[in-house]
């Protein structure tokens, strides 16, 4: 089974008990292959991978999908990250292109090939969409406040399918877990996934429609647990 989950309210959030028995459950298993896909920059993510409790990443795709990294080594995971880097048009053209909505407000968190903004008035998306697309970009609006500028075809669907492709896992294997919109990539790839439990409403709105996703009861990783059982990934029952 290949894992692929976001952080914030999924991998890292639910009961002690239920993160304590996923995170054995993963140690304990040695055909997962745990891939953390989050909107985080990769240097947000590395005081994580010194937390013993929590199982090493195979794989890190973080900046939404614009960063893609062994989980051990954190070199970058070639020609993947080299195709994302050459559709970026760079940092200061972004920021350029933006100044023209004075209401975003920019995020001071560490950041590569997307460029992140605070949005208080959800009405606005459609002038940030326009502005992204005459720099061939894209946005994605999450969590009714956040918005990511990327390179245009990139969000962490995009780039765990082609990690999927190029470690030729298959697709029945993967399981996918997230709690937010800008997870939503992911679920249209068509892998197996799940909603976790407290999820924003309006992923579980978008997903409604769509036949390979499970929705849990249980937050965060107790919702992961849930799915796997669902899916019948491997050989558990949720305790």
């Amino acid at each position: 089974m290949l894992l692929a989950t976001d952080l914030d309210g999924t991998f890292l959030g639910g009961s002690a008990e239920h993160k304590h028995q996923l995170y054995q459950l993963i140690k304990n298993e040695s055909s997962v292959k745990l891939v953390f896909v989050t909107g985080r920059g990769l240097e947000s993510v590395l005081p994580l991978l010194k937390d013993e409790a929590i199982p090493t990443p195979d794989f890190i795709i973080c900046d939404v999908g614009s960063t893609i990294a062994d989980g051990h080594t954190l070199q970058p995971i070639q020609p993947l990250q080299s195709y994302i880097k050459q559709k970026w048009p760079g940092a200061d053209v972004v920021h350029e292109k933006m100044k023209a909505l004075p209401q975003l407000k920019y995020q001071l968190v560490p950041q590569q090939r997307r460029s992140s903004y605070f949005i208080a008035d959800e009405s606005l998306l459609p002038q940030a969409k326009q502005l992204a697309a005459e720099i061939d970009c894209d946005i994605i609006y999450s969590a009714g406040k956040f918005l990511d500028v990327l390179p245009k075809g990139v969000n962490k669907g995009s780039t765990l399918s082609m990690l999927i492709q190029h470690l030729q896992v298959p697709e029945q294997e993967v399981l996918v877990a997230g709690d937010t919109l800008n997870d939503l990539s992911m679920y249209q790839c068509g892998y197996n996934s799940v909603v976790v439990g407290k999820a924003e409403q309006k992923l579980i709105d978008a997903t409604k429609s769509l036949n390979n996703v499970f929705l849990a009861e249980i937050a965060g990783t107790g919702g992961i647990l849930e799915a796997i059982e669902y899916f019948n990934l491997l050989e558990y029952s949720v305790r």
